[in-house]
């Protein structure tokens, strides 16, 4: 049995990795249940406190990636219309133009957005569309950073 959790926990600490940087996967809760897995076999033992620390860290790290890119969006002045062109040209990005257009498309929607809104400031829709860009990589930042984490305590117990 430990095997098969072995390798179940392997392959979803290697999806969790990919999933901290393409926003369709939840990569740190796929990294979270990797190290519970783990905890169920006879050679991984952390303590409670350890997991449920983890689980939090996994559970916010997850939410504030979907708030981070809205707040640079709006920090750098964007308008709901720039942010709904974020969350637009993300979905774009990622389905039409992978790997680029994960960073492209909510770089892009937000300053189609900002420039629907008020057509005559350029300006304006570069700034909007950079804090974009700034909370999206923020995010993956910091997904990666929890995933890799996770990843960290598993190889040292190994």
């Amino acid at each position: 049995m430990d095997v098969l959790l072995y390798i179940i926990g392997g392959l979803l600490l290697l999806v969790g990795l990919v999933g901290a940087i393409v926003p369709v996967l939840p990569g740190p809760p796929l990294s979270y249940v990797a190290l519970l897995l783990f905890q169920f076999t006879d050679h991984f033992q952390w303590s409670t406190r350890f997991l449920i620390v983890w689980g939090i860290i996994a559970a916010l790290v997850t939410v504030v990636d979907y708030v981070v890119p809205i707040w640079g969006t709006k920090k750098f002045g964007g308008t709901k219309m720039g942010v709904r062109g974020a969350t637009v040209g993300l979905i774009v990005g990622i389905f039409f133009f992978p790997p680029i257009g994960i960073l492209l498309g909510p770089f892009l929607g937000a300053m189609i957005g900002e420039l629907i809104q008020n057509s005559e400031d350029f300006n304006k829709a570069i700034k909007s569309a950079s804090g974009s860009l700034l909370g999206f990589l923020l995010g993956t930042g910091l997904k990666l950073a929890v995933a890799l984490m996770i990843g960290y305590y598993v190889v040292v117990q190994i």
